[in-house]
């Protein structure tokens, strides 16, 4: 029985890697800090299919995906998957409780969004939010117009790139700065008229994750590994975990949602593998990070 990887899973505000196996369901292997982490990848890239309402349809013809591409999906069930989204405005008669959160990432990188009440924190744990607060709580119509009122208003953007976010989550400013920031952008939004009627609005509580993400000497994030190939190996001492974002202690960053659609095995004993050499233990493509530059100045809230 093969088991696929579906990329990190944030249960209880700890990271853990998660497995599909067809016929067997779903579970994880959680991971810790400080810690070796090594996996090799076998075979090819397949599709996960599809999943919705807490269960996986497989792929029916189980194709392979490209190793580059963010998505273990091929386009037909990417379109499933997007026919029924309240992210892609799919599913607008979802009957659950939704949530308004205001997210910071780093000097001048703040957004709004809106999850499912049902799923607590985990959304901005997947994200890589590094402190926030909610905004408000309602139906699904009234925290999407709060959303768009506030994109509108002061000026959010519709997301932020997750290259710019590991660009500055080694050097990001103290607690109680991050804190203050967003409390006071927390009460400029509270301050926009037109807010619809059935938004219960929450008052600022702001919540931080550098604990949860190991933040606290991060090492300088230097390469990010572009893709996985057969045989390739990454390996060496973990450091930390943010969003979908693995930190090592070299400096290498993997973005688990490449590693998703894998079969990962412990790596041969000789460290063989292909690709470019990133460092010791580890054979995979790999790009290089920029130094992040100055923070951008935002124009109003955002």
């Amino acid at each position: 029985m093969t088991w696929w990887c579906t990329g990190i899973r944030w249960s209880g505000g700890s990271p853990a890697i998660g497995w599909y196996g067809e016929g067997r369901g779903e579970r994880t292997s959680p991971l810790a800090y400080g810690r070796p982490l090594a996996f090799a990848a076998r075979g090819e890239r397949h599709c996960l299919g599809v999943w919705r309402a807490g269960k996986r349809t497989a792929c029916p013809t189980a194709r392979a995906v490209p190793g580059r591409t963010g998505s273990a999906q091929c386009p037909e069930c990417a379109r499933l998957d997007r026919s029924f989204s309240v992210a892609a405005d799919t599913n607008a008669a979802d009957p659950r409780t939704y949530r308004v959160y205001l997210a910071w990432f780093g000097p001048g990188m703040v957004k709004v969004g809106i999850t499912a009440e049902e799923r607590g924190a985990a959304r901005l744990l997947e994200q890589g939010a590094v402190t926030w607060t909610w905004l408000g709580r309602g139906p699904l119509m009234a925290t999407r117009r709060t959303e768009e009122l506030l994109r509108a208003a002061l000026g959010v953007p519709d997301r932020i790139a997750y290259a710019r976010k590991r660009a500055v989550r080694d050097r990001l400013p103290p607690a109680a700065e991050r804190a203050g920031e967003v409390a006071e952008l927390h009460a400029r939004a509270a301050a926009l008229p037109g807010w619809p009627d059935s938004l219960e609005r929450l008052g600022c509580e702001v919540t931080d994750h550098a604990g949860a993400f190991g933040l606290a000497g991060l090492p300088i994030a230097t390469r990010v590994v572009t893709e996985l190939v057969p045989g390739g190996t990454v390996a060496g001492l973990l450091a930390g975990a943010a969003g979908p974002d693995l930190h090592f202690a070299d400096g290498l960053v993997v973005d688990t949602r490449l590693l998703a659609g894998w079969e990962l095995t412990a790596p041969a004993a000789d460290g063989a593998g292909r690709g470019s050499r990133s460092g010791p233990g580890t054979d995979v493509p790999v790009a290089e990070i920029a130094p992040a530059g100055p923070a951008a100045e935002q124009d109003g809230l955002f």
